[in-house]
């Protein structure tokens, strides 16, 4: 009997990997065409470098989901964006506008200037209808390897409130699946090649994945871009409070500190100006002089102010404008940024 159980394990272990999984070759072959790779320019700021603004790259990946040529990604990847360019698997490469883009909760919808030719857009599945333990799979450009595929599960299904602080305000899937930096924006597919989520981001100690990668729900991104889009500012910033809005002498408890702003974006023609003296307080890396709005249409900033201001922007004409309150120099000034709405 030992004898017998010892040749059944050998045979066991020369059995091929693959029969234990789903093979996503034709599942591949068909939704690659339209899985983007996205390059961007924007200014930073060099660590210990010399005052003032730098050129940096940046990665992304992103896919094709209408006719139109509208491009699904994430808002990290192209949110202070002075050049963006997509390219596809066919080698086709074209620069594209941020339309949309709702930094909370991590997504952005591009508008391609050219669009490829031959390549079938893929639809948002629903992702109400993805269960924990589904097999999936993902495409994107990991450390600029572009349209590779890895492998997984959904691990969980997490609500607004449960992504931890710095995490999406958004309902996201939990995956086992390998994401790396590059794979930001990328889609997320089903075993039926259907995109059910779009990669945001990793909790990691080293740098690298460990296991625990995050996708915003494919609900989610129809809602956010397609149902109540928010038109594109062009800025990044940080809402700040406590200690630290009173070290930097703001008015009242909260402000949101302006850290970069887009060439050419609706923020830059009404004249913001970002932070480039970079600062350590506390555990919190953050750039710092740039201005501080503390107001939006009369609104006071604070952490949860984001869905009046889209209500706002929701009720306003295909081209509205928004009076920000600014602190700049000590003083408190009013800035009109017009905005147009994506659709």
């Amino acid at each position: 009997m030992r004898a017998q159980s010892v040749v059944v394990s050998v045979l066991l272990c020369l059995l091929p990997l693959a029969a234990s999984g789903t093979n996503f070759e034709k599942q591949f072959a068909k939704a690659d065409p339209a899985v983007a790779v996205i390059y961007t320019v924007e200014r930073g700021v060099a660590p210990n470098g010399p005052p003032g603004q730098v050129s940096q790259a940046g990665l992304g990946s992103g896919v094709l989901v209408t006719t139109r040529g509208y491009v699904i990604t994430a808002a990290h990847v192209v949110q202070t964006a002075d050049l963006v360019e997509v390219e596809f698997a066919s080698g086709f490469r074209t620069t594209a506008a941020v339309v949309a883009s709702n930094p909370a909760k991590d997504l952005a919808l591009l508008k391609l200037d050219k669009i490829p030719e031959g390549v079938t857009p893929l639809k948002l599945a629903d992702s109400d209808e993805v269960s924990i333990g589904e097999e999936i799979f993902i495409i994107g450009a990991p450390y600029g390897y572009s349209h590779t595929l890895s492998v997984g599960h959904i691990s969980g299904r997490h609500g607004v409130d449960e992504t931890g602080p710095g995490g999406p305000q958004a309902e996201t899937f939990q995956t086992d699946a390998v994401i790396n930096q590059g794979n930001s924006g990328g889609p997320m597919f089903n075993q039926r090649g259907e995109v059910i989520g779009i990669v945001s981001y990793i909790l990691s100690q080293s740098g690298g994945f460990e296991g625990l990668g995050f996708a915003i729900t494919s609900n989610e991104v129809l809602t956010t871009l397609f149902e109540q889009p928010m038109a594109w500012s062009g800025m990044s910033g940080e809402v700040i409070s406590g200690d630290l809005a009173m070290a930097l002498n703001v008015p009242q408890k909260a402000g949101f500190l302006v850290q970069k702003v887009a060439l050419n974006s609706p923020a830059e023609r009404a004249g913001l100006r970002p932070s480039l003296v970079p600062a350590t307080i506390g555990n919190r890396e953050i750039l710092i002089g740039g201005d501080i709005i503390l107001a939006v249409d009369g609104v006071e900033v604070s952490p949860g102010m984001i869905d009046e201001v889209r209500a706002r922007w929701a009720s306003k004409a295909d081209v509205g404008t928004a009076t920000l309150s600014v602190l700049r120099g000590g003083k408190v000034w009013d800035i009109d940024v017009q905005i147009r709405k994506p659709f």
